[in-house]
């Protein structure tokens, strides 16, 4: 082979080494889990990772407790109620079935001897204890419940009560479990790290070990909620963060305590794996600019309305794309905040995420010269 063909033929091997190179590689298969439905979110981006019939209504059991938890602290932060407060114990609270406390009727303890007491030994009298103690009934309580659901964007969860005692009309999917837990995290981030991190709790002289056994075995899981009936069968959110990345495990309806935690260490192992968190934009950054015409400005700068953050296969980060679709004619008069199109995050071919994208400020309508002046422009566009 002559020089100049050999040398040809090298530029050929670069230029096929560097196509391959940056050809996006295929993104792993999540595990496939013997559950009824689960899945796995990255939690700054709420982006699904892994999911079977996440938006299929289930019993939720006693992971029902996380929404009565989420207005607990509501209620806590915004000082309607302290954790020192006594909470007289009613009958219907003692007589509870299930999971206890064991909290007596007629006694009065603390809202933060009952957190503790719902969350870490998962108890159904302490619940009702404090579903009573905010709302006065259980059933007025669970009608906060749907109208707080419906706040955080609950797209297929129902409540009947505070506890996760079956009932037909109970309900919710895993997706909005995830959601719920995420929410918990991100509205109140010190609650949530002072009660759903404890393994153990002891009231009254009994000593309760959290349900949620990957507390144990997993230093990154900082926190979650367990569910079990006979009909859900063995039910498990929880929430890790390794090296800065948070993601959200849901798992239903698996047949034992085992099973629904090596699936939910499988899904959020699987997450660290193969994906990381990245940040793209910051709250209020400039995403995109877009013309606008017959107004008082011909610029207007689009945003999202938060931050935008996407997990993206490891060590990929280069390989992803960003594309913003937005009206081809825009006419003034533009509110700030106006909804006008939608950023698309890609890998390859496969779309991760896609933000809604809004008008950065105000524009009005520009004055009589501007209106005719674009007028005509606009006809050679």
């Amino acid at each position: 082979m002559s020089h100049a063909k050999r040398l040809l033929y090298f530029v050929f091997l670069l230029m096929v080494t560097a196509s391959a190179l940056a050809k996006p590689l295929p993104i792993p298969e999540p595990p496939s889990l013997d559950a009824r439905s689960y899945i796995l979110i990255d939690f700054d981006s709420g982006q699904v990772l892994a999911a079977k019939n996440a938006e299929q209504r289930v019993e939720p059991a006693s992971i029902t407790k996380l929404m009565t938890t989420y207005i607990v602290f509501d209620e806590l932060k915004k000082g309607n109620i302290s954790p020192d407060d006594k909470v007289t114990i009613s009958e219907k609270a003692w007589r509870m079935g299930g999971s206890k406390m064991f909290i007596e009727v007629g006694t009065q303890v603390s809202v933060d001897d009952l957190l503790h007491g719902m969350i870490t030994a998962s108890g159904n009298d302490a619940t009702v204890a404090l579903a009573e103690y905010v709302a006065g009934t259980e059933s007025t309580f669970a009608d906060y419940m749907n109208q707080y659901g419906r706040e955080i964007g609950l797209e297929n969860s129902h409540f009947v009560d505070a506890s996760g005692w079956p009932h037909e009309n109970h309900y919710m999917s895993a997706h909005d479990i995830a959601r719920l837990l995420g929410a918990i995290i991100r509205d109140f981030p010190d609650l949530y790290q002072q009660y759903f991190n404890e393994k153990k709790f002891t009231y009254n002289g009994i000593e309760q070990y959290n349900r949620n056994s990957l507390l144990w075995s997993d230093d990154s899981v900082d926190g979650g909620k367990t569910g079990h009936t006979e009909s859900a069968g063995y039910c498990l959110s929880a929430s890790a963060k390794r090296d800065g990345m948070r993601t959200i495990a849901v798992v239903t309806g698996t047949n034992s305590n085992n099973a629904r935690k090596s699936q939910t260490a499988a899904l959020l192992n699987y997450g660290f794996r193969f994906y990381e968190s990245g940040h793209l934009f910051d709250a209020g950054k400039q995403i995109a600019e877009v013309r606008v015409w017959k107004g008082d400005d011909t610029m207007l700068p689009v945003v999202a309305k938060g931050a935008v953050d996407v997990a993206f296969p490891r060590g990929q980060r280069d390989a992803l794309t960003t594309s913003a679709e937005l009206p081809s004619t825009l006419l003034a008069p533009i509110k700030k905040g106006e909804r006008l199109g939608t950023l698309e995050i890609k890998y390859g071919t496969k779309t991760l995420a896609q933000v809604p994208l809004y008008a950065g400020k105000d524009i009005e309508r520009g004055g009589i010269f501007r209106q005719l002046t674009d007028e005509v422009m606009m006809m050679f566009e």
